[in-house]
């Protein structure tokens, strides 16, 4: 089984942030491919209860769902015909594929046949907002997702699908057994005492107990993007400090949080288990090692829950996250809590969609948020995070329902940085250099100061 896309770091920054420095930019979601293939066990849904009003002149009507989020496509296609069965709406959703999510659904526009309703990434959302999509700001379920809406010139847009974040995965019973003694996780609050932990296990047995995977989405997205969202936790301070980088008002080599990011990366590659061959590694393997036992944690999103499924990992496993340690501070954020963000965003067409064909859609949408049916299937069908607060179903698999549990008790922070399509490939390549040893610290430095140097 393929990864699953991180589609999902998502970016829920108002274009305000970034409409000075970034405008006329095209803006891309730096992420792996999306899996058709893969596949999530789903839970049944209790249909014996249902409350929600429908409309009833909407029957009949037809509407376009263009989906984005591979994994889920079957799940959708449920969604959509229980929808169906109720309000006589029908609802065809069609997959992405070779595409992108955003040349996909501007080729629909271009064509005259755009969808009604798209899964998009945000940046995605913040690209096309204004000109293609509905205003969605006096919908009533914004006011369930407080927190994680995305605005554009102070207009809502776009609803969240979910929430994903990501961290360093660890294997509690396989530690337990390694060590012979339990273990906490918030034991460890630092980034010499997660080293030093590395070097217990090292000392117990377990070699190289973690994983890195060398897929330049990885390394450019999910691990070099915290040099921006670690600015101060915010989306907000995310924009700034990409801005003052864009500037040269920012000295690269001198900024806190890049080299406390390197000092931790290094941590990482210091105890990686392909360190003799870093970018030969493979992704599906880090799934199986961590179930299996020769490793004991894996930097990834909860997203990768599939892949260790598939190697043999159990819901009632013991997973979950550490933060991605950077400093010796144990009161800095960064070392109390993982990155959790709203991740796709559907959006709804303004441009060419008929009325009913607008209001079978959202109608759609607020049966996501406020039927019993709707809440069921979007936890226990496609498997998501919801970020609607009156959603009441918690997600099965522990790594999911990790961040659920922390994004409730406060332990999450969400930041997201925009930035361009070509980031994560650019920059990975860079940190592919990095990891293989092949550049040193002042060459990565320098290949990120003169990316940005690039841009418009």
């Amino acid at each position: 089984m393929k990864r699953k896309a991180a589609s999902c770091i998502l970016l829920g920054l108002s274009l305000a942030l970034v409409s000075a420095g970034l405008t006329g930019c095209r803006f891309g979601f730096a992420s792996d491919p999306d899996d058709p293939n893969e596949q999530v066990a789903e839970e049944p849904i209790d249909t014996s209860v249902d409350t929600f009003q429908y409309d009833s002149s909407l029957s009949g009507t037809k509407i376009t769902l263009l989906n984005s989020k591979a994994e889920i496509q079957v799940a959708l296609e449920k969604m959509g015909a229980e929808y169906e069965k109720k309000s006589g709406v029908h609802i065809d959703v069609m997959p992405v594929t070779d595409d992108s999510p955003y040349t996909r659904v501007v080729s629909l526009y271009n064509s005259g046949n755009p969808p009604t309703i798209s899964i998009l990434d945000t940046t995605d959302v913040i690209a096309l907002a204004e000109e293609k999509a509905a205003d969605l700001s006096n919908e009533p379920w914004t006011g369930e997702a407080e927190g994680y809406l995305t605005e554009v010139n102070g207009k809502v847009y776009s609803l969240p699908l979910c929430i994903e974040g990501r961290g360093i995965i660890y294997n509690k019973a396989v530690i337990e057994e390694t060590l012979g003694e339990a273990f906490d996780p918030e034991k460890i609050t630092t980034l010499g005492e997660f080293e030093a932990f590395l070097g217990r296990l090292a000392e117990a047995g377990m070699e190289r107990p973690l994983s890195l995977a060398k897929e330049d989405w990885s390394l450019g997205a999910h691990h070099l993007q915290y040099i921006y969202e670690t600015y101060d936790g915010t989306s907000e301070g995310a924009g700034e400090v990409i801005e003052q980088i864009k500037a040269g008002t920012l000295d690269m080599a001198s900024y806190s949080r890049l080299n406390e990011f390197l000092d931790a990366f290094d941590v990482l590659k210091k105890y990686n288990v392909s360190l003799k061959d870093p970018l030969g590694a493979d992704y599906d393997e880090m799934a199986i090692d961590l179930a299996d036992g020769k490793t004991a944690f894996w930097f990834n999103g909860n997203w990768a829950w599939p892949n260790l499924a598939e190697a043999g990992a159990k819901n009632e496993d013991e997973y979950g996250f550490l933060p991605y340690f950077l400093n010796n501070d144990p009161d800095d954020f960064v070392n109390q809590k993982i990155q959790g963000s709203p991740s796709k965003q559907v959006m709804l067409d303004g441009q060419m969609a008929t009325e009913k064909e607008q209001a079978a859609a959202k109608e759609f949408l607020n049966w996501m948020v406020y039927s019993e049916i709707g809440q069921q299937m979007l936890v226990k069908t496609c498997n998501l995070i919801p970020p609607f607060k009156n959603n009441p179903y918690e997600p099965a698999d522990p790594l999911s329902r990790d961040i659920y549990e922390k994004v409730h008790e406060g332990r999450t922070f969400n930041a997201s940085a925009i930035v361009p399509n070509d980031h994560w490939s650019v920059l990975g390549a860079a940190m592919q250099k990095y990891l293989a040893v092949r550049s040193d610290r002042q060459e990565l430095i320098d290949s990120i100061q003169k990316y940005w140097d690039e841009q418009e």
